[in-house]
């Protein structure tokens, strides 16, 4: 035991993850309720991001899973421009079998208890009427439904984020911000894959997609005929469907899709999706640029639901928020220049403009 938990305060205070300011583990016996949340910096302001509900296989790496997805809510509410930092919270266990009001009412007064600090919202596993209970007891609580005073699915404004991400490497790679006549595949269509998924058809894409659930295939193939399936994600990437190679490649589904095992056999040349943490381990962004694969930073074109949310707290106005997701445009080619001047990958790029902003502000 006492080397898991060495591991674990390890994780948490090694430096070249820059630190974590807190993290509070939760428990509610009478509810069932194990959680962890990790705050990473409030540098900017109040750590701003989601609640995953997951059934991790261990407490451990529940924890290891809250302090990357807190530290990449740092990196990406900066290069947003919001004044919010980065946290998250992970509850432990299946959603489809656990989850119950009673739950969520204990984890909102433990999100409560922090007065501020930690501002939540919905993730895998949570949705919009989860949020609205949660809000019951805490107030720092987003992502509620309008009924309730909130904004609704964040998910609407991720998808477009993510597809201003692709235009914007179109542009750079292709000099046409446009995704006619390419072929694009999305590794998971769920809450916000399939909103992306329209996004491309109306910009004259082909689209193949895959995703464990069928369910979420056949929403998608039901409404869109002409969308390719693919049997797996490595059939998707390495071109064994109907349309073959890829030009675009966009996972959005759970974290370390871009790994040791995935990255030589890629057919993409860019890689621009909605999940987070998708590098594997460091390395694996040099591996994309050796190959000459564009990689769009995951925490910069998903940024759309985090602005929504964040919106939401000073009365949300959908089309304000829309016209600063469109700004993720603009960012990420700003961060393509930026690799080409540092001669760095755009993921180390952004990291740099992130870190600046957030020195520049525990600086004031």
């Amino acid at each position: 035991m006492t080397d898991v938990t060495d591991g674990v305060l390890h994780t948490l205070f090694r430096s070249d993850q820059g630190g974590h300011e807190q993290v509070v583990l939760c428990q509610d016996r009478a509810s069932g309720l194990k959680a962890v949340i990790a705050i990473h910096s409030t540098a900017l302001g109040p750590a701003l991001g989601g609640t995953r509900f997951y059934p991790y296989a261990t407490e451990e790496a529940a924890v290891a899973d809250a302090l990357n997805l807190a530290r990449g809510m740092s990196y990406k509410n900066a290069m947003a421009g919001l004044d919010h930092g980065g946290g998250k919270a992970v509850i432990i266990g299946d959603p489809e079998r656990i989850k119950t009001e009673e739950l969520l009412l204990a984890y909102g007064r433990f999100v409560a208890s922090l007065g501020g600090r930690y501002v939540t919202a919905c993730d895998v596993g949570t949705y919009v009427a989860d949020m609205d209970i949660v809000a019951r007891v805490c107030p720092w609580t987003t992502g509620r439904s309008p009924e309730n005073g909130g904004a609704g699915d964040s998910s609407v404004l991720t998808a477009f984020g993510v597809f201003q991400g692709m235009r914007a490497s179109a542009q750079h790679l292709w000099g046409d911000p446009t995704l006619r006549g390419r072929t694009v595949g999305v590794a998971g269509v769920g809450k916000v894959g399939h909103y992306l998924v329209e996004h491309l058809l109306e910009d004259g894409a082909r689209v193949v997609i895959t995703d464990v659930r069928p369910d979420a295939v056949r929403r998608v193939t039901d409404a869109h005929p002409e969308v390719a399936v693919a049997s797996d994600t490595d059939a998707l990437i390495r071109g064994g469907h109907p349309l073959g190679a890829l030009d675009i490649y966009a996972p959005c589904a759970l974290g370390g899709a871009l790994n040791d095992d995935s990255v030589p056999v890629l057919t993409a040349s860019v890689v621009c999706g909605a999940a987070n943490n998708q590098l594997a381990h460091p390395g694996v962004e040099k591996d994309l640029a050796d190959r000459g694969i564009l990689y769009a930073p995951d925490y910069v074109v998903n940024a759309g639901g985090v602005i929504q949310v964040a919106d939401e707290l000073h009365g949300f106005d959908f089309e304000r928020c829309k016209a600063k997701a469109a700004k993720i445009f603009d960012t990420t080619l700003a961060i393509f220049a930026r690799a080409k001047e540092d001669g760095i990958p755009p993921a180390a790029a952004a990291d740099r403009i992130a870190e600046q902003r957030m020195a520049e502000a525990r600086g004031r």
